[in-house]
């Protein structure tokens, strides 16, 4: 135990620090009940698409449509669609999902001031998260490709994991697809230039991603990776 350990168990008494390391104990079973639902549930949906972005953006805004009309088009191709199971963007992918008639996927998460799940996801098809980790290994695992609509914090959250994953070799390349091209652009370039300037990424690092100009431009390049790769888990 070291210095700081030590003055956080002066904290409290014998009792209640015992009944801190019991709950850490028995949140492991927690955990391990979300690993063996989400792999029993998802393993079972064949090959798929996650999609991400703000759960703030309106059914009447433009990436809104944008959503949809990917997810209409990626389910046309045979990919069921997962998303974050929420509003925004989400709801959007599901509803494009459930409109082509493909596999529409929710993995929703419990947070204190959102979210409920979107009326749009299979109804066999909707898990609910105590744990971001857990969610965001279903996310990876389970996807054959992101397209990631803009959003924020959680959004690039998801983005950059997935891009470190692959970077590190950690799981299988698949194509990562940013959606929105003037809401991502300026990014995209700072990637390009100061990233890549500063040595702080290979200038090969940035075949890791793509920024589609449209619905169709998103589709074919996930269609023309897997013309070379065959579809398989990501783990």
């Amino acid at each position: 135990m070291n210095f700081d350990d030590l003055k956080i168990r002066r904290a409290f008494s014998d009792k209640d620090w015992q009944e801190i390391k019991a709950h850490d104990t028995w949140q492991i079973f927690k955990i391990m009940s979300e690993f063996v639902d989400g792999f029993e549930k998802l393993s079972k949906i064949g090959p798929c698409v996650s999609i991400f972005g703000s759960a703030r953006t309106k059914p009447e805004h433009e990436y809104y449509k944008l959503a949809e009309e990917i997810a209409y088009k990626l389910t046309k191709e045979g990919y069921g669609i997962i998303t974050g199971g929420g509003p925004g963007i989400m709801e959007a992918a599901n509803k494009g999902a459930k409109t082509a008639g493909g596999k529409s996927v929710g993995l929703n998460i419990e947070l204190p001031f959102e979210q409920s799940s979107n009326p749009y996801i299979d109804s066999d098809k909707l898990i609910t998260f105590d744990y971001f980790f857990v969610r965001k290994l279903m996310f990876i695992k389970y996807a054959q490709g992101f397209v990631v609509l803009p959003g924020g914090f959680g959004t690039m959250d998801e983005l950059f994991e997935a891009l470190t994953l692959i970077q590190t070799k950690k799981i299988g390349k698949f194509p990562i697809v940013m959606a929105g091209k003037e809401y991502w652009g300026g990014m995209f370039d700072w990637i390009k230039s100061t990233l890549i300037r500063e040595k702080m990424i290979e200038p090969s690092d940035l075949n890791l991603l793509m920024l589609a100009e449209d619905a169709d431009h998103a589709v074919k390049h996930i269609n023309e990776f897997y013309s070379r790769y065959l579809l398989k888990p990501n783990f």
